[in-house]
């Protein structure tokens, strides 16, 4: 019946290939999600045929622990906890030394391991039993490769509890339980992305080694297994202190007391891993068998989810099948290259599909480039408000600056153009008065006199204020104000505004046609002798000084009043 399933698969192969051989396509399917399509080029299926009877036939010849479940071997109810004596033990676990290189004793501290991996501890011991389907033939290839005894394996069972993620508080990681100093002896490494220790073959070639270089130095395997635990160094101490027995059992009270009971331990691990099916334990079968799975080899960065959404498969079994992966992602670093395991269903379907997955957007990375690019469209936004704004501050800026210059243009030429008797017409020029401006600081601006303003703006006295509009004109371009009082006599004084007296004297009897003008002028706060001087033509502080008989510290007051000689 066996011969001729065989035969049947193979004639259908057969015939699929001649059908295809001339025009063989690959198949596609596609899927679609948001703003991201993919397709899915299908593995060839007469490759695909091969490696199902490739599977078939590894079936086929395999025995599982996980089929004795409908053996007559279980002949107890599910909770029932059958019990032994001593000397059931002591003939069992005979039965299993006779094989074994280990030395395999019963005794009460075996005895104790074997209630808890048996009774106390029975769920955990039926999912370790699940899960050795899958680890030990990987385990059982490297020991026999290394030429190592197979009951190596039921050590991972005590480290580990076949946990690939396993961590213990001393910082051991992985199946093997490897601290990092000694994994880095191994060349197990340990970066940010990978954790060569959780691998369970890399951790698996390094502990064989390890085994080896134990055993080349003691010569016994429960030795190499307390080194193992506790390290090199503590077993030479227990040697020496037990005058050098080359015995576990006589050495035991000097080692650890972990490592007091890790022998013990071991021994139990044996002895329930071969009699699970006497002490009613039944193994909880593994979501994979070591046969399910194939390894591809990574070129380039890839994270779990890309594979996941990529090849639908489950993120969780991928994450079960590739433990060294710290944060589901897989790294390049330049050549370097990187194993990915996956159901071998899966495997095809990768090769085929490869280049395209390295570049798979999942939907949390194109919600991310929405994100991203809406925030990118939001700074672009701000700053171009931003801007925009200082754009608007520089316009009102530079607007306001021009209304300023445009005014000052305005109050020098809105005025009438004037008329002169002699030197014809010119432009008048309007100054506008500002807070704590008074006539004498707008007249030495202007480079005319106090009495030249007050008569170009009609002005009876020296009051002024803010904002008032007053006529100023160059006095090289204007004729010389005629004094109106010419014809009083040269004794009389008259007040012409209440800030200047003006007199007129008459013309010396030494002299020729020559008349001097005087003024007295009243000091303003602010005033020296200097800006007083400036004020009128042809005045120097020497000439005040002198027609005033002042000292040259004298000091003025707001009020006094100075004669000045204006000239002729």
């Amino acid at each position: 019946m066996k011969h001729l399933k065989v035969l049947l698969l193979v004639v259908i192969s057969a015939l699929y290939l001649f059908s295809h051989l001339l025009n063989a396509q690959t198949t596609k399917d596609t899927i679609q999600t948001k703003n991201n399509t993919f397709v899915i080029l299908k593995d060839n299926p007469i490759v695909a045929a091969l490696d199902s009877l490739s599977v078939l036939k590894c079936f086929e010849k395999s025995n599982f622990t996980t089929d004795i479940r409908n053996s007559n071997k279980y002949k107890y109810a599910v909770d029932d906890v059958p019990a032994f004596s001593d000397s059931v033990y002591n003939i069992r676990i005979a039965k299993l030394n006779a094989k074994s290189p280990f030395g395999l004793v019963y005794n009460e501290d075996v005895k104790a391991f074997i209630n808890l991996y048996a009774v106390k501890k029975k769920q955990m011991t039926s999912r370790i039993l699940g899960l050795s389907e899958y680890y030990f033939p990987l385990f059982e290839t490297y020991l026999d490769k290394y030429h190592l005894p197979l009951e190596l394996k039921y050590l991972a069972v005590v480290e580990s509890a076949l946990n690939p993620v396993a961590k213990s508080c001393a910082g051991a990681n992985g199946l093997w339980q490897f601290i990092y100093s000694t994994g880095k002896m191994y060349n197990l490494q340990v970066t940010s992305y990978t954790d060569d220790r959780c691998d369970p073959v890399k951790a698996t070639i390094a502990a064989c080694e390890h085994f080896r270089d134990l055993f080349a130095i003691y010569k016994d395997w429960s030795l190499v297994l307390a080194a193992y635990n506790s390290g090199p160094g503590n077993v030479n101490k227990a040697i020496r202190k037990a005058n050098g027995e080359m015995d576990f059992w006589k050495i035991k009270k000097y080692l650890p007391r972990e490592t007091q009971g890790y022998v013990p331990a071991f021994i139990a691990v044996t002895y329930v891993m071969n009699y699970a099916a006497e002490h009613n334990l039944y193994p909880v079968a593994p979501v994979f068998m070591s046969y399910d799975i194939d390894t591809v080899t990574v070129k380039q960065k890839l994270t779990f989810a890309q594979i996941s959404e990529a090849l639908n498969i489950s993120s969780e079994d991928i994450t079960y099948l590739n433990p060294c992966y710290k944060n589901g992602v897989i790294p390049v670093f330049g050549d370097e290259k990187f194993p990915l395991y996956l159901p071998k269903k899966y495997i095809g379907d990768f090769i085929t599909n490869e280049a395209s997955i390295y570049v798979y957007k999942t939907k949390a990375m194109l919600e991310e480039e929405k994100i991203l690019a809406e925030k990118q469209k939001e700074i672009h936004r701000k700053d171009s408000l931003l801007a925009l704004q200082k754009q608007n501050t520089y316009k009102k800026k530079y607007n306001t600056v021009n209304k300023i210059q445009d005014n000052v243009k305005n109050d020098k030429m809105t005025a009438d153009n004037t008329k002169t008797g002699n030197s014809g017409t010119t432009e008048a020029v309007i100054y506008t008065v500002k807070s704590g401006d008074y006539l004498g600081n707008i007249a030495s601006k202007h480079n005319c006199t106090i009495n030249q303003l007050q008569a170009w703006n009609k002005m009876k006295s020296m009051n002024i204020y803010p904002g008032q509009k007053l006529y100023v004109q160059n006095p090289s371009l204007v004729a010389d104000i005629k004094d109106t009082t010419a014809k009083k006599s040269a004794d009389t004084e008259t007040v012409s505004t209440p800030a200047v007296i003006q007199v007129k004297n008459s013309t010396p009897a030494n002299s020729q046609n020559t008349q001097v003008k005087y003024l007295y002028h009243i000091v303003q706060n602010g005033d020296t002798l200097w800006r007083i001087a400036s004020q009128y033509k042809g005045v120097s502080v020497e000439e005040i000084k002198k027609l005033n008989n002042l000292s040259g510290n004298a000091m003025l007051y707001v009020g006094q009043k100075l004669k000045v000689a204006v000239g002729s």
